[in-house]
């Protein structure tokens, strides 16, 4: 995997282990919430992300490039490549880790131009946990798992309690997301 410049992790880190109720090699994922604008089915204009846990550390995500998504005419946008990428990430840590996390830095290289009606294949990475901090990588592949490399980033998430989303969130979302789980009879998760 080709990673973002510099040394990554750039402290020392435990390999991540796997927790045991992890979705098995070769599930695909539902959407964490409904109204997440990364995963989620209900969000008009959204990225509507796809993912589909791997082997070993990681999650292969994909998603499609709409107009809806342009910055420069026919391209998309920057920032919301960035956003898919913090989806994927954040897949990988909340979905094979199976506890919640936060974005805690968030790191791009764009490599080459991505076009609308385009397909963005990101393979995300657990790279290493270092108490709360968990590190993570991927890879943006054009328009096929083995296309050229569009973007790379790598992110460093940090553990929270589920606290932190009902002391910090809308307190009507976070009633939402429960019924959503209880609906699905999931484990509460959640991949911000």
């Amino acid at each position: 995997m080709s990673r973002v410049s510099g040394a990554w992790p750039p402290v020392a880190v435990e390999q991540p282990e796997i927790h045991p109720d992890a979705p098995a090699p070769g599930s695909e994922l539902g959407s964490h919430f409904s109204e997440c604008f990364g995963c989620g089915n209900e969000v008009p204009g959204g990225l509507h992300l796809r993912s589909v846990i791997g082997d070993g550390h990681l999650v292969h995500s994909k998603f499609t490039v709409t107009s809806a998504h342009q910055g420069a005419p026919g391209l998309a946008h920057g920032g919301l490549l960035a956003c898919a990428f913090d989806e994927a990430l954040g897949s990988a840590v909340g979905n094979l880790l199976r506890r919640p996390a936060v974005t805690g830095k968030l790191e791009t290289d764009f490599r080459r131009p991505v076009p609308v009606g385009s397909t963005l294949y990101v393979a995300a990475h657990l790279d290493g946990v270092a108490g709360r901090k968990i590190y993570v990588s991927a890879d943006g592949r054009l328009d096929a798992p083995d296309g050229p490399i569009a973007v790379s980033a790598r992110g460093l998430f940090i553990a929270v309690n589920f606290e932190h989303f009902s002391t910090h969130g809308d307190p009507q979302a976070m009633e939402k997301l429960l019924a959503q789980q209880n609906q699905n009879e999931q484990a509460w998760e959640i991949n911000p």
